[in-house]
């Protein structure tokens, strides 16, 4: 199996999770950046335009806009679309009520930057009970680990 890597941070929301990582180092803008009923990104520049983030760990550097993020992102939740749990670097008040609206486990405050560990593609586990993110790099060769 590749490395294991475990990253120490702060709780935003609690509860564990895990799946593939989706990774920008783009902030996501809560008001015309987000498909809600897809968890599709669509907003024009940003890297990830075209992607989902459905069912996998969105790591971010933070949310950007206005507070249409809480709206977004619940809907998001009911839409059942969400991320499986969030890994960003600064909290501001839409992250966090972001974070909450969706009620996915959340951690933030990190004491390696999440961007430069954690890949798109690798496997991570977010406890946010605890603040910590496990990211598991699988070797070329194998398939990241599954619950």
């Amino acid at each position: 199996m590749g490395r294991h890597i475990v990253l120490h941070g702060r709780k935003v929301v609690g509860g564990v999770a895990e799946g593939p990582a989706l990774v920008t180092r783009q902030s996501i803008s809560g008001w015309g950046g987000v498909n809600p009923r897809t968890g599709t990104i669509i907003e024009s520049r940003h890297e990830l335009k075209g992607q989902s983030f459905q069912d996998k760990v969105l790591v971010f550097p933070t949310a950007k806009g206005s507070s249409g993020w809480s709206s977004i992102f619940h809907t998001t939740r009911l839409a059942g679309t969400a991320p499986k749990a969030m890994v960003f670097n600064r909290v501001n008040t839409k992250v966090a009520l972001g974070a909450v609206v969706t009620g996915v486990p959340a951690v933030t405050d990190l004491d390696q930057d999440p961007l430069e560990v954690i890949e798109t593609g690798d496997w991570v586990r977010v406890d946010g009970d605890r603040g910590i993110v496990e990211v598991f790099k699988a070797d070329p060769d194998e398939a990241a680990p599954r619950a």
